[in-house]
């Protein structure tokens, strides 16, 4: 990130680096809307830097934004060439009501470039696509090809691949088999990532003592808050401190009479100008309308029936209807499709 900042000038880097790990922080303590704040502050001063758009994009999209976060991440798309943020620009397509093309970016040429980790992500946003178009049992089978969901070993998506799963199985009507997995998703998911641990609770009325035990815990060790702790507490307040500053000083940047926000500290050559280069909000608005380029591309992969051995999978599925979204299978490719098994 430094390496890209360095373009601007140094105490417009600065001003825009604190923003970043502003933002950083804040969605670290679970508040996208004042990172959101941040990370708005870093784009209108560094809209050409990739990791800026980046950052944006991610922070707008979990702040719920999701215009905006398609709008930056296909400008850091441009910028940086990578297609890592493909399942992130299908779920903002998703939150904007636009399933179908959630889909198409699935199944686009640039879908194939995408890591491991990035083709489950893809998967799982095309589950929730296919319920999003009422296709259940579509979005059921879609998971089911992964050969990722029936590994027993812990994995950085085990957890929401498992919840995405459990919550397809809850929605296509199988709650037997969504409680085992909404439980299993719950054992893999120590960070509390997603919810699968209240999911399990309201189909089996279960309560969750952990919790009750947490908040005992909390209680405890207030009582024994110590010198060191009091640091922390006091460390947090600076950063928080900082963090306010910081927005401060960018609202004086961003006053309608400062022109050049960067020129007031220094004289620039007029060759090379200080200010920062700022996109007008309507080459925004258009890039947020950009349809995405490519034709959709079967991704080409075979689908795989579940193991009958696999505890808590139900394998009696309705075959899905894809209406418009998929083209006509041919007879050979129908073949391969999962045969209907008796429960």
């Amino acid at each position: 990130m430094r390496e890209e900042l360095r373009s601007l000038p140094g105490d417009l880097s600065d001003l825009v680096g604190r923003h970043l790990v502003a933002a950083e922080r804040a969605l670290e303590e679970d508040d996208p809307d004042k990172a959101h704040e941040h990370t708005k502050v870093a784009r209108r001063f560094a809209a050409r830097i990739g990791v800026v758009r980046e950052a944006a994009g991610i922070v707008a999209y979990r702040a719920g934004h999701f215009s905006e976060a398609l709008s930056d991440l296909r400008a850091a798309r441009r910028m940086t060439g990578s297609d890592a943020y493909l399942p992130v620009m299908a779920d903002c397509e998703r939150g904007l009501g636009r399933p179908e093309r959630a889909i198409d970016l699935v199944r686009s040429p640039e879908a194939e470039r995408l890591d491991r980790a990035g083709r489950i992500e893809l998967t799982i946003v095309e589950s929730g696509a296919r319920r999003d178009l009422g296709q259940q049992d579509a979005a059921v089978i879609t998971l089911q090809r992964l050969p990722e969901l029936r590994d027993p070993q812990p994995k950085p998506w085990s957890a929401r691949l498992a919840f995405a799963y459990a919550d397809a199985l809850a929605d296509a009507g199988h709650q037997e088999a969504a409680t085992d997995w909404f439980a299993r998703a719950m054992a893999f998911d120590e960070d509390g990532e997603t919810d699968a641990a209240e999911r399990y609770a309201e189909l089996t009325g279960a309560v969750i003592e952990d919790v009750e035990e947490d908040y005992e815990e909390d209680l405890d060790s207030e009582d024994d808050f110590d010198d060191a702790g009091a640091a922390e507490v006091g460390k947090l307040a600076e950063e928080e401190e900082e963090d306010d500053e910081a927005l401060a000083e960018a609202d004086d940047l961003l006053e309608p009479e400062a022109a050049e926000p960067a020129a007031a500290d220094e004289p620039v050559e007029p060759a090379e100008p200080a200010e920062p280069v700022v996109e007008p909000e309507d080459a925004v608005a258009a890039e947020a309308a950009e349809p995405e380029a490519g034709e959709p591309a079967d991704s080409g992969e075979e689908a795989k029936p579940v193991e009958a051995g696999t505890p808590g999978i139900t394998p009696a599925f309705i075959e899905p209807n894809f209406g418009d979204v998929l083209e006509v299978e041919t007879d050979e490719s129908a073949q391969d499709r999962p045969k209907k098994n008796d429960e």
